[in-house]
């Protein structure tokens, strides 16, 4: 039997931080990875792959990683978890720990419509084989629907109508793409832009089945349309990685994932789980948040990672921030949106604030940036915000991101020691998320 102080099941965003996050903490222990994967993917690449990237072979996690941290790596696939001994199963043989760390990820959700089975409906798999042959089925089709308007759908979009010779169709329930990320007015002038560079972007509509014998041949919606199909890609989301966890008899959340407490620590005081297959609790309230991002994974990777042998950090519950492009333009929310806080029963201010990012307008670069920002009436603190531009909100956001996390007021933000520049900022006088709070301080 194998003995490691740190065992680590999982190669990815979770895993990976953990790792090296409890290398940085503990020093003088022994820490080994074990991961499936003879080569690991960068899972928010995965949709550039097939326009940007163009392979597979380019968006991937360096194993030179792990020799840089003395991280011991081993490629296997975890079996079984004998608990009491401390002892993993792996198809290289067993391991004996002090610490065990969790970071299984997720599997693709699979909606229950008839014709999911069929050749030609394709998952979002991070396996850089099965992507390859992802890749080489794009490269034939020439009729594409992608099921599910949110992040992924919509990159993957944009990626493959950049091919010559696509017809790409997206079909997303809800009444607006990314619906449940931004609030509407944001989710139309995407939508605009999506469809400005010739995807075809269906909204409102379920897909009742999908067509063909033996292979996709279309795909049937709920409107009695019928649209013809070369390739199905399905992005609607995932589901939490538990089976070994389960297996090991952990207690297991209302979302499906780990239950872990705010140290990440599992049922097992031994046992610590991060990434997808954790249960999250929202910063807004602490209700079950359904949220699966790698930032939000690496974050609580940091936390996992510190905590192995003693408390050293806690988390303050998923705030939720992440940021897309579709060409030139860019869009990011941190928090809730205004229609989000509503339903959490906050009273909100919510004011929109426009203008270049850059000073003057005539500077090379400027573009009209939008950013909306809330916060609750009463005590100014803000909720969240949602910014619409160019590359540089991916930025912008985490600085909301940061005021919504230390519960910054108003006030706060409006007296922020910022930098401004030119060619890299707004205007000092004209600083977009200064002039929010501003605004918003007269609302109060």
């Amino acid at each position: 039997m194998k003995r490691s102080d740190v065992l680590v099941v999982g190669g990815s965003a979770a895993g990976l931080t953990a790792a090296i996050t409890a290398r940085r903490h503990y020093p003088d222990k022994s820490i080994t990875v074990i991961r499936k994967e003879q080569r690991v993917v960068v899972p928010c690449g995965i949709p550039y792959i097939f326009g940007t990237l163009g392979s597979p072979d380019k968006n991937l996690i360096p194993d030179a990683i792990h020799d840089k941290n003395k991280l011991d790596l081993v490629i296997a696939e975890a079996t079984e978890l004998d608990r009491e001994k401390k002892v993993l199963q792996t198809s290289d043989g067993e391991f004996n720990y002090e610490r065990l760390i969790i970071a299984t990820g997720s599997h693709p959700a699979m909606p229950p419509v008839p014709g999911f089975d069929l050749e030609g409906v394709c998952a979002i798999v991070k396996d850089v084989a099965y992507l390859s042959d992802l890749q080489k089925r794009i490269g034939a089709a020439k009729k594409v629907v992608i099921i599910g308007g949110g992040f992924i759908g919509i990159e993957f979009a944009d990626e493959i109508n950049k091919l010559e010779g696509k017809q790409v169709h997206v079909i997303e329930l809800l009444p607006h793409c990314l619906a449940l990320a931004y609030d509407e007015e944001f989710c139309t002038a995407m939508e605009e832009v999506i469809r400005a560079r010739g995807v075809d972007l269906i909204t409102g509509v379920k897909v009742d089945r999908v067509l063909g014998e033996g292979k996709v041949s279309g795909v049937a919606l709920g409107d009695g349309r019928k649209l013809d199909a070369d390739l199905v890609i399905l992005g609607i989301g995932a589901v939490a990685n538990v089976d070994l966890a389960k297996r090991a008899g952990l207690r297991i959340g209302l979302t499906g994932g780990i239950t872990v407490d705010r140290a990440m620590k599992t049922s097992d005081d031994a046992i610590f789980a991060c990434g997808d297959c954790a249960e999250k609790i929202s910063f807004f309230g602490g209700r079950p948040s359904p949220l699966k991002l790698a930032s939000i994974a690496s974050q609580e990777a940091r936390i996992a990672g510190a905590n192995l042998y003693g408390l050293r950090r806690e988390s303050p519950g998923t705030v939720g921030a992440w940021s897309t492009a579709v060409g030139d333009t860019a869009i990011a929310t941190a928090g809730l949106t205004e229609e989000m806080a509503r339903k959490h029963g906050y009273d909100t201010v919510a004011v929109e604030i426009g203008g270049v990012n850059r000073h003057p307008g005539g500077m090379p670069g400027a573009v009209d940036t939008k950013l909306k920002a809330v916060f609750e009436r009463k005590s100014g603190v803000l909720l969240g915000g949602q910014v619409m531009g160019d590359q540089t909100v991916g930025e912008l956001v985490n600085a909301i991101s940061a005021c919504v996390q230390t519960r910054m007021r108003a006030d706060d933000i409006a007296m922020f020691a910022i930098s401004t520049h030119p060619a890299l900022t707004a205007s000092p006088i004209a600083y977009h998320l200064v002039n929010a709070a501003e605004t918003a301080i007269g609302k109060m």
